[in-house]
């Protein structure tokens, strides 16, 4: 069962949360991250990403970099930028993009929940990502960004969260991306109500996040065994998330493109296509694809529907249904030969929050020979691919908003 608590979270006053709050640490550069907070002393990029505070092209794992990383979160405490809560507490986030709001839960969660299989994933890390989050967790002594969360719905919880969003927020801004946050503090009196509720939902996944997930959990489990005097109710024992009901979040597609046809002729290569796709000419207007195991491709200014051919996968295997699977297996491995999505130069993926000009564009310029868009992975598949203990590929699922950096910070201490 999941096991949660409330905490004293570290945060900005109401009237500065639009200066501290920024984008996750790892959806943008160090020039962007300098750029973006140019002129802001107080943005969370100087903790999050204190590189920006040496001269550029400077190192983000140089040593120099995650000290700064502490003066700068001293500072922001000693000059009242960030500021503790008195009393435990949990929290909700709420997050509006195209008109739709999705509502979660902030939480402390539990290391050993990650250890033993209860909090889920569906994708493989890498040992030095993770290291580097390692780092800077353990030099802040505190999770300064959340991981994100998702859980199976749960009455009890969505009560609780529709009665709190009926007060005035904490915090209600719009960030310069145009999408809405928006943050609650809870009435301790619901705090044993959610954590009871939590204990009853069989597991957590892990929606986006995975190597803050497990950083955070391995400097948990880390500063148990080295504590001789360990007794299991210490901050350190759980680690800062955003949970939030499957049902209102909303994978959106993440697409490919390719460099070059591999040798082919764009008449070969749609060829090769046929056997393995029924095809349609679209035109020239943009198409988006329709259902799952249809498939959107952009070449030489035209846009084609690929459909699958029954036979070409299997609906009963978790992995092998997905269309990042089918696409990879049937177009990018088979005709074009990429055999590696993590390491080919020859491919690059782009999130469906750009939108297909963005495919069409980057074809149309030369870089790239062709596009793929994908129909989006749902929640179901998600958690059934976790659930089963498998992974998915590599560039499978986009989230979309990213949870916003430093409207809440977890101390380990």
């Amino acid at each position: 069962m999941a096991k949660v608590k409330p905490f004293r979270g570290i945060r900005p006053p109401r009237q500065l949360v639009t200066q501290v709050a920024s984008r996750p640490y790892d959806v943008l550069s160090s020039d962007e991250a300098r750029c973006e907070a140019e002129g802001n002393p107080r943005s969370l990029y100087h903790i999050i990403k204190p590189e920006i505070d040496f001269e550029p092209g400077t190192d983000e794992h140089d040593p120099r970099v995650y000290q700064k990383a502490v003066e700068n979160f001293k500072a922001f405490r000693d000059n009242g930028w960030l500021v503790q809560d008195d009393t435990d507490h949990y929290y909700i986030y709420a997050q509006t993009m195209d008109g739709r709001t999705q509502f979660g839960i902030v939480v402390a969660a539990w290391v050993n929940d990650y250890m033993e299989g209860r909090i889920k994933k569906h994708e493989l890390t890498r040992r030095d990502k993770e290291e580097d989050r390692m780092k800077h967790v353990r030099v802040n002594n505190a999770n300064i960004e959340p991981v994100f969360f998702a859980f199976p719905d749960n009455k009890v919880l969505d009560d609780i969260i529709r009665r709190t969003a009926m007060r005035e927020p904490e915090y209600d801004f719009v960030a310069p991306d145009g999408f809405g946050h928006h943050f609650w503090v809870v009435d301790p009196a619901d705090n044993d109500a959610i954590t009871d509720a939590f204990a009853k939902i069989p597991c957590l996944y892990i929606a986006d996040g995975h190597h803050r997930s497990a950083a955070a959990a391995l400097v948990g489990n880390e500063k148990a065994r080295l504590n001789p005097n360990h007794r299991g109710d210490e901050e350190y024992n759980y680690f800062l998330a955003v949970a939030f009901p499957a049902s209102h979040l909303k994978i959106i597609d993440y697409n490919r493109v390719v460099r070059d046809l591999n040798g082919l002729s764009p008449a070969e290569f749609l060829e090769r296509l046929e056997r393995e796709f029924i095809i349609e000419d679209k035109g020239t207007e943009p198409y988006r694809p329709a259902a799952l195991h249809n498939f959107s491709l952009y070449l030489e200014g035209r846009w084609y529907s690929l459909t699958a051919r029954e036979g070409r996968y299997n609906d009963a295997d978790p992995i092998g249904c997905l269309d990042v699977t089918i696409s990879s297996d049937l177009i990018l491995r088979d005709i074009i030969g990429i055999t590696d999505l993590r390491s080919d130069k020859r491919i690059d993926f782009v999130g469906g929050i750009r939108g297909l000009d963005e495919l069409k564009r980057r074809v149309d310029s030369g870089e790239m020979a062709f596009a793929l868009a994908l129909f989006p992975v749902s929640m179901d598949q998600l958690m059934n691919i976790a659930d089963t203990g498998n992974i998915m590929p590599p560039k499978t699922t986009w989230f979309e908003p990213k949870l916003r950096s430093g409207l809440v910070i977890h101390s380990l201490e």
